[in-house]
């Protein structure tokens, strides 16, 4: 089994950043090989091109760079998405990572009729967000439902892909570095036990 943590900050010190590295190690002791891709520090261009476009419509010719972001999940039985939420969203650079890569021709095709052929059954998909607000701020809002059929169901389950945990670190923001640390380790404690099965 191997897993696949994508994580998406600028800032190599942030807790989006620390929560990769946490289940990483967590997962790394007896759940397979962990890789964890780091968009930001990679240089990944999440700028969608007409090369993209052309791409989406035929289902061919992917760009190098989404070729490679393709084969290394083709690699992968899980994938982590581990993320802060920005104005109640992802983040420009991993938003710009799903539309260049999760494309037609490969994550799904379309058949001639309409139909949608969804391809990646073989792949379970995990949500890490992290949240300045606390929980009841997400739920009295709907963020956190929004945030769910954003992901789960547009993307996850339209292309055929499994949902594995989806598992908030909510109040990340918080002085108190004891509540932040329960957050990441619940968090942490969820993904790595859904990954393990």
């Amino acid at each position: 089994m191997s897993t696949l943590i994508v994580t998406a900050h600028p800032d190599p010190d942030s807790l989006t950043l620390a929560v990769a590295r946490h289940l990483q190690a967590a997962l790394a002791a007896d759940a397979g090989p962990v890789t964890v891709a780091n968009l930001a520090a990679e240089g990944f261009d999440p700028r969608y091109t007409a090369a993209d476009r052309h791409t989406y419509r035929t289902g061919t010719d992917p760009a190098p760079d989404v070729a490679a972001e393709q084969a290394r999940l083709n690699g992968a039985e899980h994938l982590v998405l581990v993320f802060p939420v920005w104005w109640w969203s992802l983040p420009a650079l991993l938003k710009g990572w799903l539309d260049r890569v999760f494309v037609n021709g490969w994550a799904f095709g379309v058949a001639e009729d309409g139909r949608i052929d969804r391809r990646l059954g073989w792949l379970t998909v995990h949500l890490v967000p992290i949240a300045g607000d606390d929980a009841g701020v997400y739920e009295r809002h709907g963020y956190e439902q929004a945030l769910r059929t954003q992901l789960e169901h547009g993307v996850v389950d339209f292309c055929g892909a499994v949902r594995g945990a989806t598992a908030f670190v909510h109040e990340s923001e918080h002085e108190d570095p004891a509540v932040r640390e329960g957050a990441v380790a619940a968090a942490v404690e969820r993904v790595v036990a859904a990954v393990r099965g």
